[in-house]
């Protein structure tokens, strides 16, 4: 799925707010823009990309933010740069650098995202790929850490008296979500989409609006 590349960026992907830890551990290739890690990071976190999105990512230059998503979907009149025209290896440059990644403005789901290492790509490997990580990821519209971690109580106790709606809500999501298993995660099954397959449908979507 990549384009011929001598390395690749293994990142460290965390769910920020929630015990014990959501995470996943990636490799993309360095010449992908944060598009492409858009989607890899939902792919992997098992997000719907049903929502907005942002990177944010600290400038050592007179401590200024870059703002990587969308254009002209601007918070606060801050300018957002369009993911498809910035490379990631242009903020993450060497180990130790991370940046926070929103998805879902309503819900505000926060990463960070953490450049662990640079390496070679290995021989007959397809990337992106997934590593290893834990723990399943929230469903889509469940209304954020807090409301999540109420989802958790709420399916795990038969007596209470959302569980039955809950429990529908579930079934009947744009992703079945039920039998919901916030402890397992399987790397082996993620599957990456195809980055400008992706964009394209995004661009096709803003026409017919």
């Amino acid at each position: 799925m990549s384009k011929s590349t001598k390395n690749v960026f293994q990142l460290h992907i965390s769910l920020e707010g929630i015990e014990p830890m959501i995470w996943r551990r990636i490799q993309v290739p360095e010449t992908y823009s944060f598009w492409d890690l858009h989607v890899a990071v939902q792919d992997s976190m098992g997000w719907l990309d049903c929502h907005l999105h942002q990177f944010v990512i600290s400038e050592s230059i007179e401590e200024k933010t870059a703002t990587i998503g969308l254009p002209g979907d601007e918070l606060e009149d801050r300018h957002i740069r369009p993911g498809w025209e910035v490379p990631i290896k242009m903020y993450f440059i060497a180990p130790g650098n991370k940046c926070v990644y929103e998805y879902d403005f309503g819900d505000c789901w926060r990463h960070t995202v953490l450049l662990e290492e640079v390496l070679p790509t290995e021989r007959g490997v397809m990337y992106p790929r997934c590593l290893a990580g834990e723990r399943a990821c929230p469903p889509e519209d469940c209304g954020g850490v807090g409301r999540y971690a109420e989802l958790l109580e709420i399916i795990r106790n038969p007596r209470h008296e959302e569980h039955r709606d809950m429990i529908e809500w579930l079934k009947g999501h744009l992703k079945k979500y039920h039998p919901y298993k916030p402890d397992e995660f399987d790397p082996r099954k993620v599957r990456f989409h195809d980055p400008k397959k992706r964009l394209k449908q995004l661009r096709k979507e803003r026409m017919e609006c």
